[in-house]
């Protein structure tokens, strides 16, 4: 049986979202996030020969989204697609998705919770860097020692955005600092 990508953008604070997904008959709304990506994403996803562009199938993703970058949603409640990454990505990737909406944690912190050494600091940041899920996997809640921005594929000042965002309308919550 043949997978279906399916594609479609959508307009956001961060610039056009390219939500990537895979057609699924038990995926609420019949689809299965694969990928969602910023124009000019280091490793972001480009729309492919043999994808159907299907933007009504993205309407639970789209609605999210928009609620999110409005303050009015702290986690996101989507279908993946299963696969992608390696054993040691997915675990990093659990762990960031940990992560509570207006808090960050360090690239430390995310080797310690799954067990990797602190040698592993660099390893952690190659895998956040290749989360292919930006916003809905909140990788921009991962910050260098001391809360300095560092390592965002989708650009730092994206980063800053999604931060600022989350600690003003969230702030009572969070427990960090300004963002720098």
């Amino acid at each position: 049986m043949s997978v279906t990508t399916v594609y479609a953008t959508l307009d956001s604070p961060l610039g056009e979202l390219l939500v990537v997904g895979e057609e699924s008959a038990t995926a609420p709304g019949g689809v299965a996030l694969r990928s969602l990506s910023v124009p000019g994403q280091k490793g972001g996803a480009v729309v492919r020969d043999g994808w159907r562009r299907a933007p009504e199938l993205f309407g639970e993703a789209a609605a999210q989204l928009k609620a999110y970058f409005a303050g009015e949603l702290t986690r996101f409640e989507l279908a993946y697609a299963d696969g992608g990454g390696t054993e040691f990505q997915r675990r990093v990737w659990g762990a960031v998705e940990g992560v509570p909406y207006g808090e960050t944690t360090s690239y430390g912190k995310v080797a310690e919770s799954i067990g990797a050494s602190r040698a592993a600091v660099r390893a952690v940041g190659t895998a956040i860097g290749r989360n292919p899920l930006l916003v809905v996997r909140p990788c921009h809640r991962i910050v260098g020692a001391g809360g300095a921005l560092v390592g965002y594929a989708g650009g730092l000042e994206r980063k800053r955005l999604l931060l600022e965002l989350e600690l003003h309308t969230h702030g009572a919550h969070g427990t960090r600092g300004p963002v720098r």
